[in-house]
């Protein structure tokens, strides 16, 4: 196996609801933005790159049944976490103008973000509906192989037929 898959494997794979995969995205956010205005005077081009890997954790932790809300989730996570970033003047109302000037301007990263949790959600919900389909076959004992002609009921008495044999 290449060493990429290797490394991926040995990361930790908690399964989040989709309450948890959206307080975890907006922790580390809100986190990830108080580090950068104290490290870095409130960069938005490091805010935006580290937002890409957290929008990816979030999709790659979050429960197969709640995989939706990932790409719901990502978004609200940034708007939390660009508020320490944006630096506002002015009281509640330059705040708030600051935070949505900043998530205007920003708007790429945002959309990177959510299009990369959407990608990686889609692509879990489309392996997991291809197990489930493969466990239905299984348990039914088909092949996969499809009938042009005629009805179940004759392959229910070839069946029978078959086990009478």
């Amino acid at each position: 196996m290449p060493p990429v898959v290797l490394a991926l494997r040995r990361l930790p794979s908690p399964r989040l609801t989709g309450l948890g995969a959206g307080l975890f995205a907006s922790a580390v956010m809100l986190a990830v933005g108080l580090l950068d205005l104290l490290l870095l005077d409130g960069s938005p081009v490091v805010y935006g790159l580290l937002f890409l890997p957290v929008s990816a954790l979030t999709a790659l932790w979050v429960r197969t049944a709640d995989l939706v809300t990932a790409p719901i989730g990502v978004p609200i996570a940034f708007a939390v976490g660009v508020v320490p970033v944006a630096g506002g003047t002015g009281g509640l109302g330059g705040q708030a103008m600051a935070v949505v000037t900043a998530l205007a301007v920003h708007a790429g990263w945002l959309y990177g973000g959510t299009l990369v949790a959407g990608l990686i959600a889609s692509v879990r919900k489309v392996r997991e509906m291809g197990r489930r389909q493969q466990r239905t076959r299984t348990a039914t004992g088909t092949t996969g192989t499809t009938r042009t002609t005629g009805s179940a009921a004759p392959v229910a008495k070839s069946a029978k037929a078959a086990k009478a044999r």
